[in-house]
């Protein structure tokens, strides 16, 4: 097969001039583009919003709390603990889960809110989510969204004994009004 004939075009060959060509034109962009760059902005920075503080301040301890919770002789037991913003101030709250530390049964739980205020030394019960009359036990503490869900555990009459709970239920708060707002989660399934 023959090809056709191309007379060779003096533009289509390289040379060392075209590189160095080449070389000095692009040189010559990065240099002008380097004094041309534009001034520094003017424009007001947005403040950053009161919740990025929460990654910084420290949750309020439950071992320092003194909990709405009478144990006689036995000690106050926290069971579990969930920490984040509930109320939008940019300061952690701690939801704690406590009972008594009992040897024996399934002593029922209370769930509180606390918080420290900027500067306090000692954190303080703001909340009662679950009351330990109630009997009750909280599992599966969490606190997302501004929100503490949890599973509750609990009987379906007295006549149940405490170490079998026969009523699981799930229960979300939001902070709402000044107050905390129960409900039930979108997601809860009775079983």
């Amino acid at each position: 097969m023959q090809h056709p004939a191309v007379p060779e075009l003096a533009h289509t060959t390289t040379r060392p001039i075209h590189w160095v060509a080449t070389a000095t034109a692009v040189s010559g962009v990065i240099a002008l583009t380097s004094l041309l760059q534009p001034g520094s902005a003017t424009a007001a920075q947005p403040q950053p919003r009161a919740r990025a503080a929460s990654a910084t301040a420290m949750p309020p301890d439950p071992a320092k709390v003194h909990f709405p919770l009478d144990c006689g002789p036995t000690k106050v037991l926290v069971a579990k603990k969930a920490t984040g913003d509930l109320d939008g101030d940019g300061r952690p709250e701690t939801v704690a889960v406590v009972h008594c530390d009992a040897s024996m049964g399934t002593p029922p739980d209370g769930a509180y809110v606390l918080t420290q205020a900027a500067g306090a030394t000692e954190p303080r019960v703001v909340a009662t989510l679950v009351d330990p009359k109630d009997r009750l036990t909280v599992t599966g503490l969490a606190v997302r969204d501004a929100a503490v869900t949890a599973t509750l555990l609990g009987y379906s009459s007295a006549d149940v004994p405490s170490c079998c709970p026969d009523v699981k239920s799930s229960a979300e708060w939001r902070w709402k009004g000044g107050a905390f707002i129960r409900s039930t989660p979108s997601a809860a399934r009775t079983v």
